[in-house]
């Protein structure tokens, strides 16, 4: 049985400790492990995953299966009818178990329960992704396309993917 909770600041040790396996996993044929270490440490560090919870208005969420933590998500709202699906991972034992379709679902429900109103989801998704396959099987279409810089010299070479829900 798969639940989720919201996450608090006490959980940034959790998170860290998730996306320290699944991050790694998700880029390791994508990107160079130079790269996957500096975005690690930019996005995941705990001091970091607090600034985005308190500063940057990212609401994380964190999956769990029979109470194992499983995979998050987190959702920014960036304009009145724009949300953004910031992150979604499930670690790598639990991928092909339903967990990230869960995962999807509750996002969009904890999107619909704050903006009853219609509104537009959007997420990135490296072009190279195989979850970009995912993507299109929960109903999300590809909008637009860049190469966005993430420091260091680093890109991210995205899709823009979005639904209206």
């Amino acid at each position: 049985m798969f639940t989720t909770k919201k996450a608090t600041s006490a959980d940034c040790m959790l998170i860290n400790k998730i996306a320290a396996k699944v991050f790694p996993a998700t880029y390791k044929q994508i990107l160079t492990q130079d790269q996957i270490d500096y975005m690690f440490s930019m996005m995941y560090s705990p001091e970091n995953i607090l600034k985005q919870m308190n500063e940057e208005g990212h609401v994380y969420f964190i999956g769990y299966k029979d109470e194992v933590p499983c995979g998050y998500f987190s959702v920014e709202q960036q304009d009145t009818d724009l949300f953004h699906l910031q992150k979604i991972y499930v670690s790598p034992s639990f991928q092909g178990y339903g967990v990230g379709r869960f995962l999807m679902t509750k996002a969009i429900e904890y999107i619909k329960s704050i903006h009853p109103a219609p509104c537009t989801m959007e997420l990135n998704v490296n072009r190279h992704n195989k979850a970009f396959h995912f993507y299109e099987l929960m109903g999300l279409k590809v909008v637009r396309q860049g190469d966005f810089p993430v420091g260091n010299g680093y890109y991210m070479n995205d899709y823009i993917m979005g639904m209206e829900i």
